[in-house]
């Protein structure tokens, strides 16, 4: 399920773009203010529908200050019809700008079709990278990437990791993890997979403040990076 955030200081406006994206099929997520859709961006949305004119904080800037966090496409809703408005728009990381009133039907198909780049941009990169938000998990060089840095994994870190995302969104017990690694054939005990979990956790930590892999008591370990 696609996820969409929506950023707009109309209160009504919020509400009915969320209850009409949510019967479209997305998963949607509100804020109308600048901090609050910053605090959003931890859900790590596919598209980000953001406007221009809201209080304290612009959309143009917001806008600047979400793309040193995530990478997705971003459609500006303004009143502001002059061209050098659209212009700066685009000029600040947006990648759309479409002037308010605006259609629910052509808003669905603009974000429809910016969804539908964004994924044939990712198939053409590399079939064996995987995305998340921005983090991306690549199987032919073996190697993590976030925001575009390559993290310094092991290889049994980079294979946990490897494991974790391809079960999204299974929950992965220690032995599950154990057995994949090393099918029972190195001395020790399940426990050792925690103190991988813990190094690769830090790692991550030098890059991104999102929690990536989840303790799901009991049971194991989840990727929601």
């Amino acid at each position: 399920m696609k996820k969409l955030l929506i950023i707009d200081d109309e209160i009504d406006l919020l509400s009915s773009f969320k209850e009409y994206f949510q019967m479209e099929g997305y998963l949607v997520y509100t804020a109308k203010c600048a901090n609050e859709g910053l605090s959003k961006l931890q859900a790590v949305p596919d598209l980000i529908v953001l406007d221009v004119s809201m209080p304290e904080i612009d959309g143009f800037e917001l806008c600047q200050r979400i793309r040193n966090e995530v990478s997705c496409p971003i459609l500006f809703l303004s009143a502001r019809e002059e061209e050098e408005n659209r212009i700066r728009g685009l000029q600040v990381g947006g990648d759309d700008y479409l002037i308010k009133p605006v259609s629910l039907k052509e808003l669905s198909y603009r974000i429809a079709a910016h969804l539908r780049r964004e994924e044939r941009r990712r198939e053409t990169v590399n079939p064996s990278i995987r995305f998340f938000g921005d983090i991306s998990i690549d199987e032919e060089q073996k190697q993590v990437f976030v925001k575009g840095d390559s993290l310094q994994l092991t290889k049994v870190e980079f294979e946990i990791v490897s494991y974790l995302t391809e079960h999204v969104p299974r929950v992965c017990s220690k032995e599950m993890i154990y057995t994949h690694l090393w099918q029972y054939e190195k001395e020790g005990n399940e426990d050792i997979i925690m103190e991988h979990i813990r190094r690769i956790r830090n790692k991550f930590l030098l890059y991104t403040k999102k929690e990536v892999v989840h303790t799901v008591w009991g049971q194991g370990y989840q990727w929601i990076g």
